[in-house]
């Protein structure tokens, strides 16, 4: 398990380190109601209409079952600059992988969302990230507040 999540995150980062001179990588928090509390989060472009997010946190499954979650989005962003100059909507397609104590977990998620970028390098975006399938769980979606430093 340790070597899938450590081969998945190097070919996340590795597929967007190809187009590392694309500003508006983000870092920050997720706070999900999936995972019962926060995720640390991170957005890496992959171009101006695409980026990797990752997130890992823990997991409180139903109130008995804690472990950690790790999920992968590759996302499409259009801009709604129409509307309000900083505002995009995104969506994106990825998969996830977990412990649930004791058991482990595999799945495929979705995710479309709405953010804003402000003047200052600060990102709030809400969204919904349902999980398509997982081996633990057959369903379940989640929404997600998220707050970021822009670089």
């Amino acid at each position: 398990m340790n070597k899938f999540v450590f081969a998945f995150t190097i070919t996340m980062f590795i597929f967007c380190g190809a187009n590392a001179q694309v500003k508006g990588a983000t870092v920050g928090l997720r706070l999900a109601n999936e995972a019962q509390g926060a995720e640390i989060s991170l957005q890496l472009p992959c171009s101006t209409k695409n980026r990797i997010e990752l997130d890992l946190g823990l997991n409180n499954l139903n109130g008995n079952k804690s472990g950690f979650e790790l999920s992968g989005v590759y996302q499409w962003v259009w801009k709604l600059n129409q509307v309000a100059t900083g505002l995009n909507w995104y969506a994106g397609l990825g998969a996830t992988v977990g412990t649930y104590s004791p058991d482990f977990g595999i799945g495929l998620v979705g995710q479309i969302g709405l953010e804003y970028n402000f003047n200052i390098p600060l990102q709030i975006s809400l969204d919904w990230r349902p999980t398509l399938f997982n081996s633990y769980y057959t369903y379940y979606g989640g929404n997600g507040l998220s707050i970021r430093y822009r670089f």
